[in-house]
């Protein structure tokens, strides 16, 4: 299976995906900490998430995929979000809470 492939099954394959530096548990960057701190506050109990530092053919492979050049990435029932900074405003004017509910 190519990197592409397993990225797509891991979108697609469950409702919240986040391609972060760390963990939730114990996140390796502000924006990664700050887009799970997002995700909790929105009443995201669990989502499946991806440690890029660990792999490094999903870090590069993520960012072909989503055509977007940082992390954390967001998807939401196989779609991609966006950033740390897409995910505040988002939640700040409430469009992050409607997609997740």
């Amino acid at each position: 299976m190519s990197v592409q492939e397993t990225i797509q099954q891991q979108v697609t394959g469950h409702p919240v995906v986040l391609y972060m530096k760390g963990t939730p548990q114990f996140p390796q960057c502000g924006f990664s900490a700050s887009a799970v701190q997002i995700l909790k506050a929105c009443g995201v109990g669990e989502f499946y998430s991806v440690n890029v530092l660990e792999t490094p053919e999903i870090r590069e492979g993520a960012k072909i995929y989503s055509n977007w050049p940082t992390f954390p990435q967001l998807y939401v029932n196989g779609q991609f979000v966006g950033g740390a900074d897409i995910m505040r405003e988002m939640f700040q004017n409430g469009e992050l809470q409607k997609m997740l509910s």
